[in-house]
């Protein structure tokens, strides 16, 4: 009887360590989603609880208000995003190199419908909520720190001319996020690896010319 207690207990009592990962993992996938679907301002947590079958104590505990659950999707959107980023730059022999395979994740990663729908809707919500947009600049600007790091290592080298990286960088992001919205709004059909990595071999040509060190 006392063992029976014991493991009632225990069933009733907190989730071990790796079963709260667990629950972290499918709390953010599921608020990832449903932003991604309904937007920022049209999803409750409410409706996220129901969709996880759980109590929305249990994302409260987790969470304080839906502005910090949309943080912590951010955050892990991003962590992995600047791991991909390095690893790339990583195997490079030379520091125009590392730069253009950083660009080349990041075109990757940008062409993606199912990654890029919900950054594309946080962007649209962005452009009438103040808060939304500068929070949106920060998140950027942190994602982005391994790119313009290896522009600068590339001015520095000499591939690069001199001058605001984070102007350069912008440059980058800007003809990368061209070929990015191509891809996404292109017919399937004519989505093939070769034709986008075409796109992108074209922008890359672009940038290397017009900021090429004099």
């Amino acid at each position: 009887m006392k063992q029976y207690a014991m493991t009632k207990r225990k069933a009733l009592g907190r989730p071990t360590k790796d079963e709260a990962a667990a629950i972290d993992v499918r709390v953010l996938d599921a608020a990832r989603a449903l932003f991604s679907q309904k937007g920022i301002a049209n999803s409750s947590i409410d409706e996220l609880a129901g969709t996880l079958g759980v109590s929305k104590h249990t994302i409260y505990r987790r969470y304080a208000s839906k502005a910090k659950l949309l943080d912590a999707v951010v955050e892990r959107d991003i962590n992995a995003f600047r791991d991909e980023l390095k690893s790339a730059g990583a195997k490079a022999t030379d520091e125009l190199e590392a730069l253009h395979q950083m660009a080349l994740r990041y075109f990757k990663f940008g062409s993606s419908r199912d990654y890029s729908a919900f950054y594309l809707l946080v962007s649209a919500e962005a452009v009438i909520s103040a808060d939304l947009r500068e929070r949106l600049a920060e998140w950027t600007k942190f994602a982005l720190q391994p790119v313009l790091e290896a522009i600068s290592s590339a001015q520095s080298a000499g591939y690069l001319c001199s001058g605001s990286t984070a102007s350069i960088g912008e440059i980058l992001v800007d003809l990368l996020e061209g070929a990015n919205n191509r891809v996404r709004l292109r017919d399937a059909t004519l989505n093939s690896s070769r034709a986008a990595r075409k796109l992108f071999d074209d922008r890359w040509q672009v940038f290397v010319k017009a900021m090429a060190s004099e």
